[in-house]
């Protein structure tokens, strides 16, 4: 009942999250064209920006804690790719969190990497389950990265709630970077 109750308020997170995501990318695309576009983008950095930091830290602890949850007590197998993914994740719970408490204006470089890297591997896990045919035998068969433990609304598995979160702590990076410049 708990498991199923969380995976529906993670399913539902990732899908706002994901169009959240989507309509942030375009006001920030659109930014360089229009002044509409450049005065939102404008608000968003002021409004989300002092605590963008300390945002993108909640979420990598919560896809930790989520993820944990998961395999500790849910007991999902993590296949090989749900691995690589945590290893992405797992490191940010702690340096987005020490880059928030210091205040330090420069974790972009260390951040978006690992958060580019996390995003690109939930991608492509999220296509594996989509397309079992690219997982070439990549993964065991015990736990093939192909198998979806949770398949929410219909297209919402662990993998892209993965992806969700690391786009949106792309963005919140993104955010904190350009207030902490003074630029929007």
């Amino acid at each position: 009942m708990f498991i199923d109750a969380l995976t529906t308020f993670f399913a539902l997170s990732a899908v706002v999250i994901l169009a959240l995501f989507g309509l942030w990318a375009i006001v920030w695309a659109a930014a360089r064209r229009s002044p509409a576009a450049a005065r939102l983008r404008e608000a968003i950095v002021d409004s989300l920006g002092p605590a963008a930091p300390w945002l993108a830290w909640g979420m990598a602890l919560v896809a930790m804690a989520g993820s944990l949850t998961y395999s500790e007590v849910a007991h999902y197998a993590p296949c090989e790719f749900c691995w690589y993914q945590r290893i992405a994740m797992y490191p940010l719970a702690l340096t987005l969190g020490i880059a928030a408490v210091r205040r330090d204006r420069g974790h972009w470089r260390y951040s978006l990497p690992v958060v580019a890297i996390g995003a690109a591997l939930s991608t492509y896990h999220y296509l594996m389950q989509q397309f079992p045919d690219l997982s070439a035998g990549s993964c065991s068969a015990a736990t093939p990265c192909t198998a979806a433990w949770v398949w929410e609304f219909g297209f919402v598995s662990i993998p892209l709630m993965a992806l969700a979160c690391f786009a949106a702590i792309a963005a919140l990076v993104t955010i904190g970077r350009a207030h902490a410049a003074g630029t929007a």
